[in-house]
């Protein structure tokens, strides 16, 4: 597994891993963001990020977004059923309709600006090369990974 062997060179440090979800760990169905109750889970991506999250110094993240506030329940209740190793508390789910409707790169990448840094290596997964762009012209020190580090 790529994603496992990458890792291993952040073995002696702690590591903040911030995974987006449409796209990364659920299916994204073009116009049909809302309803994520239909959302296949994308289960070998799954499996890989849950072999990582046990990796004693990896601290895993969701970091996604959602167009109406309503779906902020919603993927939670997807990750509780799908992928329930990402605790609720590292679950940063934004909503873009409470943020006058923010463009989902700009809103990540305003988060993780903002995010205490801890001396812990942050990298963060993502399907979007407009989303990374843009994480990364805020936070010059986070390492982008694209979603395919989960694909053997």
């Amino acid at each position: 597994m790529f994603l496992k062997e990458y890792m291993k060179q952040y073995k002696n440090v702690k590591v903040k891993l911030f995974v987006d979800m449409d796209g990364v760990i659920a299916d994204y169905v073009f116009d049909n963001a809302k309803d994520y109750d239909k959302k296949r889970p994308l289960y070998d991506s799954i499996k890989k990020l849950e072999v990582v999250s046990k990796m004693p110094n990896v601290e895993m993240f969701i970091l996604s977004a959602t167009r109406k506030t309503e779906g902020i329940d919603q993927k939670h209740w997807w990750l509780d059923t799908y992928a329930p190793f990402f605790k609720k508390k590292n679950r940063i789910i934004i909503s873009r309709e409470d943020n006058d409707m923010i463009e989902t790169s700009i809103l990540k990448a305003k988060y993780l600006e903002n995010y205490k840094r801890d001396n812990s290596v942050i990298i963060v997964i993502d399907d979007d090369p407009k989303n990374l762009k843009d994480i990364k012209k805020y936070n010059d020190d986070v390492i982008l990974l694209k979603d395919t580090v989960l694909v053997d």
